[in-house]
């Protein structure tokens, strides 16, 4: 891919991979949105629908239950530029969607998944000497 950048594209050109698809972006990099509070009912389209009116949306995607493949009741929208998910924030962030006041905020970096520790009983008792 990074051949490619080079080769094809100018460059203050950004390329995101999403879905199989790229899109580029000529206006910065790409910022993510976290948006809380959606209905269990919200379906990734209409999401995408509803902040697509501030800006181009790259990618909306809802956070849903691996067993029950239930929305877990939030989600992400990732915009092309910066400037667009600032004016998104701005408009949408205690705003009413599908019946639920949304609550929209910058997305924080991915963390390690927060690794549990590995239970091994209770601890050695001290060794007295």
């Amino acid at each position: 891919m990074a051949a490619l950048r080079k080769l094809l594209l100018p460059k203050n050109t950004s390329v995101v991979i999403s879905n199989s698809t790229i899109f580029l972006s000529r206006r910065g990099i790409a910022s993510k949105l976290f948006v809380g509070g959606l209905s269990f009912y919200t379906t990734e389209k209409a999401l995408s629908e509803a902040f697509s009116q501030h800006g181009q949306v790259i990618e909306a995607k809802i956070v849903t239950d691996r067993v029950s493949d239930r929305s877990k009741g939030f989600g992400f929208v990732t915009y092309a530029s910066e400037d667009e998910a600032e004016k998104a924030l701005q408009e949408m962030n205690g705003k009413p969607l599908n019946g639920r006041v949304v609550f929209v905020d910058y997305a924080k970096p991915k963390t390690d998944g927060g690794s549990m520790p590995i239970a091994r009983g209770p601890p050695e008792p001290p060794v007295e000497q």
